[in-house]
């Protein structure tokens, strides 16, 4: 058999990512495994979008924090795989075994589920050929804001995420317009307010109904829209075209019939603030994770980790503490903290000469 672990964490979003700091932290042998072959989970969807709610941080693009949550995430240096997928759990001698889409095997004491809202794909533009214009001006989330620069761009879609594309936007672009089917935006009232007062067009009752290239047939050039209730179709020139219509979580992970994880809507685990499931073992943090009094942030994700992490440190030792100690006092820092302010010293040595 290989190495058994005390704890294998699937899934390498922010709450995946702090748990592995956790529980290296509490002194348990941990692996992550992640589907996707890049860390980060969601964040990594808006790289330039500023994260404001994370406590005593300034704001920060979602790329700086992704690349902060790695690096503390590898503070005691877990053992992290990525693009792979586990598809499959069951139990051999009270250790379960994790079954990969790519046919290997690992094995651990327990389980931490931290896969967020699963596998995210984004909910595509239905129209015929559309997919040929991804490579060139058809995005389904905005790696770069200087790509828009001065450009003329339409966003379909009403919710928060298409919103905030279009408020970040419009200080760059030369025009920005929103078409959404429905009646009303889905996005917050203030976000709404944000977007009309930058000088956003706002078109509801409104769908992209064909797309049209240009000479050489490389990238979109016209999109036609159709208003449902007028039935009023027209086409304008276009440079970029972005799609926020949601996404598609998909998970396909499944249990052997003896391990039973309850799940809500068909599709969360449910369980307690302090992560643990009624399967004994198998645990949860993040998204994934339902509860009375959840909180869907990442102040709230990162409460998890570490309530997860500690119920699992103690399922594992029963006399164990509860809780970790403070940072400024635990002795796994010590070492740490001592390389650190050397460097600091050493470099305020350096400024002063």
């Amino acid at each position: 058999m290989q190495d058994v672990y005390d704890v294998t964490i699937i899934g390498g979003g922010p709450a995946g990512l702090y748990s592995a700091f956790y529980s290296g932290l509490r002194g348990l042998k941990t692996k992550l495994i992640e589907s996707q072959e890049s860390l980060g989970g969601k964040v990594l969807l808006y790289p330039e979008k500023l994260i404001w709610d994370i406590g005593g941080h300034p704001p920060v693009s979602g790329e700086q924090f992704a690349k902060q949550l790695i690096a503390q995430a590898k503070t005691f240096d877990p053992t992290i795989l990525t693009g792979t997928k586990v598809d499959f759990i069951n139990r051999e001698n009270d250790i379960f075994a994790l079954h990969t889409e790519q046919g290997d095997i690992h094995y651990s004491k327990t389980i931490l589920l931290a896969v967020g809202g699963g596998i995210i794909n984004p909910q595509k533009l239905t129209l015929e050929g559309a997919e040929k214009y991804e490579m060139t001006n058809l995005h389904y989330t905005v790696q770069s804001l200087k790509r828009f620069l001065g450009k003329n761009i339409i966003i379909s879609g009403g919710g928060n995420a298409a919103i905030d594309w279009a408020v970040e936007l419009s200080a760059i672009a030369q025009s920005v317009t929103v078409v959404y089917r429905n009646e009303t935006l889905s996005a917050h009232e203030a976000n709404i307010k944000e977007a009309m007062d930058a000088g956003v067009t706002i078109e509801c009752n409104t769908s992209i109904t064909k797309l049209t290239s240009n000479a050489d047939k490389t990238a979109i050039q016209f999109v036609t829209c159709e208003n449902s209730k007028t039935k009023e179709c027209y086409t304008r020139d276009i440079d970029e075209v972005i799609v926020s219509h949601g996404y598609n979580c998909e998970s396909s992970l499944e249990f052997e019939p003896s391990i039973t994880v309850p799940k809500k809507d068909n599709y969360y685990f449910e369980g307690k603030s302090t992560g643990e499931t009624v399967q004994p073992g198998i645990f949860a943090a993040g998204d994934i994770l339902s509860f009375e009094g959840k909180i869907n942030l990442l102040l709230g994700t990162f409460q998890d980790a570490a309530n997860a992490v500690n119920s699992i440190k103690t399922y594992l030792e029963p006399t164990a503490s509860r809780y970790a100690m403070v940072s400024s006092h635990n002795e796994a820092f010590k070492e740490k903290n001592r390389s650190i302010n050397e460097k600091q010293i050493y470099t305020k040595l350096q400024s002063s000469i």
